[in-house]
C-alpha cells in the first residue's frame, strides 16, 4: 500500500443540527439544483439512494480493502477474474450482488485505485436500495476498472460549485510530484457533515484533503491542489423508473466499450475524454 503523509482527521465544524433529508429536500426544491417537475417517488428514491451511496462509503472507509495502481491490484479469485489491466471481471458462476457484498465482506482480499472505489461505492448503495433479484437482473455483466460502468448505472456529470451529500467530487493536485502519479487528485464522495471519503486517504475536510494533496507535490511546486466543479453522480430519475417489466432481458443490453488507460485516480471527466478517442478510433 502507497504510504501516506500522516495527518489526523476532525469532524468538520459544520452544524449537523438539521436532517439530512431536509436539507437535501431543501436543496433540490432551489433554484440552486437544475429540476423539472419532482414527482414524491422520485425524491424519495433520490433521498434514499443518495443515504445509500453515503453509508456504502463510510463501509468501505471501514473495510480493509486497500488503495493501489492498477498494476497491483488484487480481488477475491471465488467471484473475480483479475485482468492483466488490474480490472476485475465477474465469474460467470457467481451472482453480481454476491461480487460486490464481498467486496466489503472480505475486504482485505481487495485492493484497488480510487475511481474504481467510487464505482463500487455506487453499484453497493444501489444494490442496498433495489434488492438482490433486480440488481442481479440490471447488472449482470461487471467489470470493475476505473470509471468503467454498466449503463444502467447512468453515471452522469455536471458543473457546479453547489453539490450535494452522496455526490462525487473531484480535488485536483496539478503540480503532483511525477513519480507518485497515483496522487494526481482524489476522487471522493460528499457525507452528510461536511466531509468527504476518498478511498486511499479516508475521511476529512476540504481542506485537509488539500493539504495532503500539497505535500505530495513535485519539487518547487507552486500551483495548490484543489477541489474542482465536477460532479458525477447516478442518474436518479433514470434508476427510479427502471423496473423488470420495461426490459426484456433475455436480450443482452448495449454496453459501453472500454477504455483502458492505466492512469490511477482520473477525474470522471478525464476517463471519458478516453473513451471519447477509443470510440473515434473504431
Amino acid at each position: 500500500m502507497i504510504s501516506q503523509p500522516e495527518m489526523p482527521f476532525q469532524q468538520s465544524d459544520i452544524s449537523t443540527s438539521r436532517s439530512f433529508e431536509s436539507m437535501i429536500n431543501q436543496r433540490i426544491n432551489t433554484n440552486l439544483v437544475p429540476h423539472t417537475t419532482r414527482f414524491l417517488d422520485e425524491i424519495t428514491f433520490e433521498l434514499e439512494l443518495r443515504n445509500n451511496i453515503i453509508l456504502s462509503a463510510r463501509a468501505l472507509n471501514q473495510s480493509n480493502a486497500a488503495f493501489e495502481v492498477f498494476e497491483s491490484s488484487r480481488c477475491n479469485p471465488r467471484f473475480w477474474h483479475l485482468m492483466n489491466t488490474g480490472g476485475f471481471l465477474l465469474r460467470r458462476d457467481v451472482k453480481p450482488s454476491d461480487a460486490i457484498q464481498d467486496i466489503y465482506m472480505n475486504s482485505s482480499l481487495y485492493a484497488f485505485e480510487c475511481a474504481t472505489a467510487m464505482v463500487i461505492i455506487f453499484y453497493h448503495a444501489v444494490l442496498n436500495l433495489i434488492g438482490e433479484y433486480f440488481f442481479n437482473q440490471l447488472f449482470s455483466n461487471l467489470y470493475l476498472y476505473s470509471w468503467n460502468f454498466d449503463p444502467d448505472l447512468g453515471l452522469q456529470t455536471i458543473y457546479t460549485v453547489d453539490f450535494l451529500p452522496g455526490d462525487v467530487v473531484y480535488f485536483k493536485n496539478p503540480d503532483f510530484n511525477p513519480y507518485t502519479p497515483e496522487w494526481k487528485g482524489l476522487n471522493a464522495v460528499v457525507l452528510d457533515d461536511g466531509t468527504f471519503f476518498a478511498h486511499g486517504i479516508g475521511i476529512g475536510t476540504a481542506e485537509q484533503f488539500i493539504h495532503i494533496l500539497n505535500q505530495l507535490r513535485k519539487p518547487w511546486a507552486t500551483r495548490s491542489a484543489y477541489m474542482t466543479d465536477l460532479v458525477v453522480k447516478p442518474s436518479f430519475s433514470y434508476l427510479e423508473k427502471l423496473s423488470p417489466s420495461q426490459r426484456d432481458y433475455s436480450n443482452q443490453k448495449y454496453q459501453h466499450i472500454l477504455a483502458h488507460h492505466n492512469e490511477s485516480s482520473i477525474s470522471f471527466d478525464r476517463y471519458m475524454l478516453i473513451l471519447k478517442m477509443v470510440y473515434n478510433n473504431f
